[in-house]
């Protein structure tokens, strides 16, 4: 049984002192003084061992609580504080600030996998005050099985930071951060828990408290006013891209200071960084295609204002800590107010004023609808995967597992992710094993969930229109009780942004975004588990790397759907009807000249000598008219389309590698004319279609033509997913 509070706590007046104190080493001022409600939280995680969750604003200081109360806790002969913590770069922040203050700080992530071993000894020698660990770790069975339960055993402190993961309703609901209600669970009574968050409404308050209430705890809240009095907001509706490119490369310097500007998309970003550091500006990316290497360099040149800005997606969100970063710029809006305020929350939080602009863009609530997923299982999906897992006769790899159901990567890691922490599914080595347990649907729940997502981007959308305080209106999404007019967001006190584009820099944006021609490099290996799906050619199982002598050749495309040049015009190309059919028209004039341009600067080895297209059974008039115009224009051969079967694979919407190849595998075929004249081709064929995605369509046809007599085939199409 664990000491309770009265037991060992020392008297309340003493406390204080001893926090305060510590408060000095952590700041480095000898007359540091808690904000409001500071102590009151540390006072109920060390004297009355109590459950709590903090919610405050940015910069307000809840890493001093836990950071004050694990030392606390040790003083008193406690074990090492764990810190739940999601991102790596927070982490790093995290443990330099503990040992500013003395607090004898590790971590254990994917980043250090080479550390691990010493700070395991550090543990065992009763040598680390705070442990951070990524929510992943609580799923690892070699953590769960070695160090989990002695850190349990001795627990000083469980810390949960960014505590709306663990959340359905959170903007950034994380599945792995619901395996910490069941270690909640195992805790002793005098093990006190703090949850914190600095962006959280009243419905993910209420259910984290229900989280940390497990057992039938009392949970002590601490909700503070989340506006920030140093952030000064502004809308500049621009409309095009290039306009909102040409306007911050005029007045990106006119900002004070260091800053982030966010885009939606990756290449949005890559497309912002490159054209403003043609324009002069020092700025670098930060995106998921961003090297980790070049990540964290980037943050440090940030940190010591080596950069104006990191031109950044989401990926630079909660993991970054820089108190005096002066502007937040959004090239386009997020989906979420609330995920809106805890981006534009990194700034301002050691100075006096930080300005915040959002450039929203027409094409918004387009890329909010392209990217959209849900976090959430489907029944036929969960179905499939723990079918496939009842019938293995050993845990399966997630790669082996994506053999044998439909589903990519990326979706099928997450939805394990949410079927282990409802106990249907489990990590062991070797892979994953079902359980056993039965699981439920709960399609209720799921839909109430994705109508709050509907709900947040209508909420996006009102911000920019509003004509009453903004951060009131952000502070309201959040349920703040202390919301009120700031009076000095570009409504209550005017615009305090330059509004003016000169035509100059608009045509500069211009003709950097009309740049075109994105490569598309060709498939090489098979995917694994073909043989499984009766994929076989020649007698033999298809498996391993494509036969040279089948392979495509690096193909083209005008540009990618996320770009901000011409990702804009295919989008509205490859919208559908109200009924969600595939709307078929020829390829307007503007974009034919794209694909020219595209063809002209080609660098391949020998030019195409005759073009074949993709059948399209949704935009036939699309893919025909633009095969027959390069045909045209390019003085080529033209051969034809491919013959298509429309019964196989037609529908069945495959969406990771081996079911789509195997859709494909008889989906097309060489019609015997076309064969013919094939053969009497000399040079590489161009294979043209709308859209390329996985590009096995494009891997499937190239093959069939290569196996047809064709020298080389060159893939070309209109644009990129993704």
């Amino acid at each position: 049984m664990s000491p309770s509070a009265t037991e060992t706590a020392p008297p309340t007046s003493e406390l204080r002192e001893r926090a305060t104190a510590i408060l000095a080493d952590l700041t480095g001022r000898p007359d540091a003084a808690f904000h409001p409600g500071q102590y009151e939280a540390i006072e109920a995680l060390v004297a009355e061992r109590r459950r709590a969750l903090v919610v405050q604003r940015t910069g307000w200081g809840k890493s001093a609580v836990y950071f004050i109360a694990a030392l606390l806790r040790r003083r008193e002969g406690a074990g090492p504080a764990l810190i739940v913590s999601p991102l790596l770069a927070l982490m790093r922040d995290q443990v330099r600030a503990a040992e500013r203050a003395g607090v004898r700080a590790a971590a254990i992530n994917s980043a250090n996998v080479a550390e691990w071993r010493d700070i395991e000894q550090l543990l065992d020698d009763d040598a680390v005050d705070v442990l951070f660990v990524s929510p992943e770790r609580l799923v690892n069975p070699r953590f769960r099985a070695e160090q989990l339960p002695r850190l349990v055993a001795s627990l000083g402190l469980l810390v949960i930071d960014e505590a709306h993961c663990i959340s359905d309703w959170g903007h950034d609901f994380r599945p792995d951060y619901r395996r910490i209600r069941d270690l909640i669970g195992e805790l002793g009574d005098g093990v006190p828990v703090l949850a914190t968050t600095a962006t959280a409404n009243q419905r993910v308050v209420d259910d984290v408290a229900e989280q940390l209430g497990t057992g039938g705890r009392d949970v002590f809240t601490l909700r503070g006013a989340l506006a920030r009095d140093s952030l000064r907001l502004g809308v500049l509706e621009l409309g095009t891209a290039h306009r909102r490119l040409a306007w911050l490369a005029e007045h990106l310097d006119t900002l004070p200071g260091s800053g982030i500007i966010y885009c939606l998309t990756v290449s949005a970003a890559e497309d912002a960084a490159a054209f403003l550091t043609k324009a002069g500006h020092h700025v670098l990316p930060y995106t998921g295609r961003t090297d980790a290497a070049e990540r964290q360099a980037a943050e440090e040149a940030l940190q010591a204002n080596q950069v104006k800005a990191l031109v950044a997606t989401s990926a630079l969100g909660m993991g970054f800590d820089k108190p005096d970063l002066g502007f937040v710029v959004h090239v386009g809006a997020p989906s979420s107010p609330v995920a809106y305020y805890q981006q534009v929350g990194r700034a301002g939080r050691a100075t006096e004023r930080a300005d915040v602009l959002l450039l929203p863009g027409i094409e918004d609530r387009d890329i909010w609808h392209w990217f959209a997923t849900n976090a959430m299982p489907t029944q036929a999906r969960a179905d499939s995967v723990l079918g496939a897992l009842t019938e293995a006769d050993r845990p399966l790899s997630v790669p082996a597992l994506e053999a044998r159901v439909d589903l990519r990567r990326g979706p099928l890691e997450l939805l394990l992710k949410v079927l282990a922490v409802d106990g249907a599914v489990e990590y062991v080595s070797g892979g994953w094993v079902g359980t056993g347990r039965p699981w439920h649907y709960d399609a209720e729940r799921y839909e109430r969930i994705a109508a709050a997502r509907v709900a947040e981007q209508d909420a996006m959308l009102a911000y920019q229109a509003l004509d009453s305080c903004r951060m009131a209106f952000l502070t309201r999404q959040l349920d703040d009780p202390h919301a009120a007019p700031c009076g000095r967001c570009d409504v209550c006190a005017g615009s305090w942004y330059p509004t003016d584009v000169t035509v100059a820099a608009t045509s500069t944006a211009s003709e950097a975004l009309d740049r075109v021609g994105v490569a598309v490099p060709p498939r090489a290996l098979w995917p694994t588990g073909l043989d499984r799906l009766g994929i076989r050619a020649d007698g033999k199982n298809v498996t391993g790397k494509i036969a040279a002598a089948e392979q495509a050749e690096p193909g083209r495309v005008v540009a990618r759907l996320t770009d901000l040049g011409w990702g804009g015009p295919l989008r509205e190309l490859f919208a559908s009807d109200a009924d969600g059919r595939p709307i078929d028209a020829e390829v307007p004039a503007e974009l034919g000249r794209a694909c020219l341009r595209v063809l002209k600067a080609w660098d391949w080895a020998e030019r195409p000598a005759a073009v074949v297209w993709v059948p399209s059974a949704g935009r036939p008039r699309l893919v025909e008219s633009l095969a027959t115009g390069i045909a045209s224009a390019g003085r080529l051969k033209l051969l034809g389309p491919l013959a298509l079967n429309p019964d196989a694979g037609a529908g069945r919407g495959a969406s990771n590698s081996a079911y789509r190849v195997r859709d494909l595998w008889e989906r097309f075929a060489v019609p015997d004319q076309l064969a013919e004249e094939l053969r009497e081709v000399r040079g590489p064929v161009l294979l043209v279609d709308d859209l390329i995605d996985s590009r096995w369509t494009m891997t499937v046809a190239a093959r069939l033509l290569r196996r047809a007599g064709a020298d080389s085939v060159l893939p070309f199409a209109l644009a990129l997913a993704g």
